[in-house]
């Protein structure tokens, strides 16, 4: 075999600091090897683009079953209420001796019950008429509807002289 001479016609060795780059076509092994990596990372692409249909398919049936558990544990729940309902009916009637106490005593108690839970909304509406909950929730609300404006058309001037 014979060794490459530089240019300059001396025998310098290869790897040497006087040898010239080379400026020979790339080895077709470096050419394998670059079409290789595109195979493989067009596998990977096609890999995760399978993984992610799996997983918004996963996605979109677990709304479907969340929705249905929901429904059920709702059913589940108004049942369990109407079954203690009717067991603290039962020891109602067996206490006062009477059904119709027992209803009425029931009747009071859901009355009671609706009563606080509608003292309990006011309440809660109240608090959020209060001059510092307000001014808050105002400037949440402008604050989310600039940032939808923004978020939405971001070409279109806004209206100076809109305010909301």
């Amino acid at each position: 075999m014979q060794e490459p001479t530089s240019e300059r016609g001396g025998d310098a060795p290869r790897g040497s600091a006087t040898a010239p780059e080379s400026t020979a076509p790339l080895p077709s092994g470096l050419l394998a090897e670059l079409a290789q990596l595109g195979r493989a990372l067009g596998h990977l692409f096609s890999a995760q683009w399978t993984l992610l249909a799996a997983e918004l398919g996963l996605a979109r049936s677990a709304v479907s079953w969340i929705l249905m558990a929901g429904l059920v544990a709702t059913a589940a729940g108004v049942a369990l209420a109407l079954t203690l309902m009717a067991l603290l009916g039962l020891a109602l009637a067996k206490w006062f001796g009477s059904w119709l106490w027992a209803l009425a005593a029931l009747c009071l108690l859901q009355i009671l019950l609706l009563a606080a839970s509608v003292w309990l909304f006011r309440r809660c509406m109240h608090w959020m008429t209060l001059p510092a909950t307000r001014d808050e929730w105002g400037a949440m609300m402008r604050d989310t509807l600039h940032k939808a404006r923004r978020a939405g058309a971001p070409d279109t001037p806004q209206n100076p002289g809109d305010r909301t």
